[in-house]
């Protein structure tokens, strides 16, 4: 029997559909993790609807549900998990949070997606206000041991641009050098060796051994592009990356190939069963292609390994 091992994941709900801790939960508990979600918001469904409506957590509630946790001594967690927020006060508060907890527990894991804005077209924009960027910078990075930014954030996060992969190794190394010993670029725009059908993921692991010598591990990940806008496939890859790298600690491709082949089993499932719903002929829309999350129970558990990682 392993140790019980916990996760505090603050992030967004919606009543409907996944995506925040809606989309982290399932596969975290289905990976044998207890998880304690609190709810940055509490919407209907996500904002890619053409309506939502709910409630925002604010830092003080978000402190006061903390005070809760702390008061009866149930306030010990071996990852946090956040990712979407808007609001700076509120992410100021994560870190306070986060830091309290690692002194609790030094071999706490904190596991951010710096959620910020991505690229349409090849032109880069921001999502959050851009008083965000900063935080996240400064004090979040800072803290956090695994980062999953994606390839605008990672460029935002360092002040530098990606055009060529050595560019995207040296912004990871300018990440690493802030904090995080794992650091995975999500998704780029850079060109995928097995062709334009391809979507390129990269990925290092820093560990600093007792003896002060460095060891670098970094991979390639090309997994196959998947023709339309899913919500939550960000928060589903930050959960699994976390589970993912508490089982092979070590092993960052290993990680990496099972997180990615489990998106693209979700994925496909997703898309399939959208196509089917939207009938022959028809774009799929946004109710039609919330992710197959319960249906893919098995390929989250257990995923057979389709897409594999290269090392570099």
């Amino acid at each position: 029997m392993e140790p019980e091992c916990r996760v505090l994941s603050i992030q967004s709900h919606v009543v409907r559909g996944y995506v925040g801790n809606k989309a982290a939960t399932f596969p975290l508990q289905v990976l044998g993790f207890e998880v304690d979600t609190v709810n940055s918001v509490q919407f209907s469904n996500h904002t890619g609807y053409a309506h939502w409506k709910g409630q925002v957590l604010n830092s003080d509630e978000l402190h006061e549900l903390y005070e809760g946790l702390k008061l009866n001594k149930v306030n010990r967690y071996d990852y946090v998990l956040t990712g979407y927020t808007r609001d700076t006060s509120f992410l100021a508060m994560v870190v306070d949070i986060v830091q309290e907890l690692k002194q609790q527990n030094s071999d706490l894991v904190y596991v951010c997606d710096p959620v910020m804005g991505d690229k349409w077209n090849g032109e880069g924009s921001m999502y959050v206000p851009k008083d965000l960027l900063p935080v996240y910078r400064d004090k979040v990075v800072p803290v956090a041991d695994i980062i999953t930014p994606n390839q605008f954030e990672a460029e935002l996060l360092t002040g530098r641009k990606i055009y060529t992969e050595k560019d995207a190794l040296e912004v990871m190394d300018m990440l690493h050098a802030m904090g995080p010993e794992t650091v995975v670029i999500t998704s780029s725009d850079l060109q995928a060796p097995l062709g334009n059908d391809y979507l390129i993921a990269l990925g290092s692991h820093r560990k600093t051994k007792a003896d002060g010598t460095r060891i670098t591990q970094r991979i390639r990940v090309e997994s196959p592009k998947v023709d339309a806008v899913f919500v939550g496939t960000g928060d589903l890859f930050a959960a699994m990356l976390l589970a993912w790298t508490h089982k092979h600690p070590n092993n960052l491709k290993v990680a990496c190939e099972k997180t990615v082949s489990a998106m693209q089993h979700v994925l496909q499932r997703t898309i399939k069963s959208a196509k089917v719903q939207a009938g022959e002929g028809n774009k799929p829309n946004s109710a039609q292609l919330e992710l197959r999350m319960v249906q893919s129970k098995k390929d989250i558990e257990n995923p057979e390994i389709i897409v594999k990682a290269t090392v570099l």
